[in-house]
């Protein structure tokens, strides 16, 4: 079985699937994956045939057009266009050379979807986040002001499909591109218990639970509780990081705060806080009892997997979604703002009771049962059969 695989130029849609492009090169099949240098020696690590993107102009120099991209559904369709007309040269190429029996793209990699759909190739979806249809939708905040938006903005954006069209790509209309529905083949890395709105999905929808990799260098425990912080690379908040140390400096509990940057600029610490600018975070996580994080998919999910209890602190629509969800099923509780006071108490909230343990350990549970990069596998190997390649 060949395979084109494409992703977006971001860690946390890249990571998960590495897996399960190990699992499927040890089997014997041929991954070809469409991404940017920065991921290569990851790829090829896995197994993959490296195809780099990369001198391709995706608009997303610019740090404002990223920014848009969320808040401006004419201009993220812009984008998409041309990004996938800028590659479109390329992946002719590259399709004619390779003839792949099945395309697997990044769920918000969409030119690997239309390229399934210009050359009538097998599609599946490779989902990082929650699956989103109109039932889960509702665990992103989105007001009636975004709707109204987004009618004003159809005219602009059916002059982008026009430009698809114009290149062979038959696509109707934004939902085509951006919607995934029933019917559409799609790996989630999450578990059916932890997925909202789980019983609105199809069989098409294979939920195989997160990427776990193993530890390997275990981190000392040095306390009879350990709090991990992390707020991922990209927010990074001083105000929140300097309360957490004067917060829990006052604590017998060993802290270990992954900074994102450098961390010297927080002086003398207390004898029980750690900063770093990285840490092995599965190391980490093993020995944690409690984790405030910024819900990022990937970071929730190993928290979650390991049985440690979150705190809450979200910083985007897709980081809302996950607490919203880890918080009705009990795992964590929401941050109600980053004075010391209100640190220290969630802290206590999670740490001490038995309720949210057990919320994280029923997560864990449930991803424990999902069948992995192997189910995944088997699931690419029957559609690939199933079409006759």
């Amino acid at each position: 079985m060949r395979i084109a695989w494409f992703c977006i130029p971001a860690y946390g849609h890249t990571n998960p699937t590495l897996e399960l492009v190990k699992e499927l090169t040890a089997a014997g099949h041929q991954v070809y994956y469409f991404s940017f240098e920065i991921f290569r020696r990851q790829i090829e690590s896995a197994g993959a045939v490296f195809i780099g993107c990369d001198g391709i102009d995706f608009g997303m120099e610019d740090q404002g057009n990223a920014d848009r991209v969320g808040k401006d559904l004419a201009f993220a369709a812009e984008l998409l266009v041309s990004s996938t007309l800028a590659l479109d040269e390329m992946t002719k190429e590259k399709m004619d050379e390779i003839r792949p029996d099945l395309v697997v793209s990044d769920s918000v990699a969409f030119w690997g979807k239309l390229a399934a759909m210009k050359y009538g190739l097998p599609y599946v979806s490779s989902t990082t986040t929650f699956a989103f249809n109109q039932y889960s939708a509702k665990y992103m905040k989105q007001g009636p002001w975004d709707l109204v938006k987004m009618l004003f903005s159809m005219p602009r954006i059916r002059k982008q499909i026009r430009r698809l069209r114009d290149r062979g790509y038959p696509v109707k209309g934004i939902l085509d591109i951006i919607q995934n529905d029933n019917e559409t083949n799609t790996i989630v890395y999450t578990s059916r218990y932890f997925q909202p709105c789980a019983e609105t999905f199809s069989d098409c929808y294979r939920f195989i639970g997160p990427s776990i990799r193993p530890v390997t260098e275990p981190y000392a425990k040095t306390a009879e509780k350990t709090v991990y912080i992390s707020m991922g690379t990209i927010n990074q908040n001083r105000e929140f990081t300097r309360n957490c140390i004067h917060a829990l400096g006052r604590t017998g509990w060993q802290v270990i705060i992954s900074m994102g940057t450098n961390p010297e600029q927080y002086g003398d610490l207390p004898d029980n806080i750690q900063l770093y600018e990285s840490v092995d975070q599965m190391a980490v996580l093993s020995i944690a009892d409690a984790f405030i994080t910024h819900c990022g998919m990937n970071s929730a999910s190993e928290g979650l997997y390991f049985q440690v209890p979150l705190v809450l602190f979200p910083q985007t629509t897709e980081q809302e979604a996950v607490a919203k969800r880890t918080e009705e099923l009990g795992a964590g509780i929401r941050l109600k703002s980053i004075s010391e006071e209100d640190i220290l108490q969630a802290l206590q909230t999670v740490l001490y009771e038995p309720a949210c343990k057990a919320g994280a350990q029923r997560i864990s549970d449930s991803f424990h049962a999902c069948g992995g990069a192997k189910e995944a596998r088997r699931f690419l190997e029957g559609l690939v059969s199933a079409c006759g390649q």
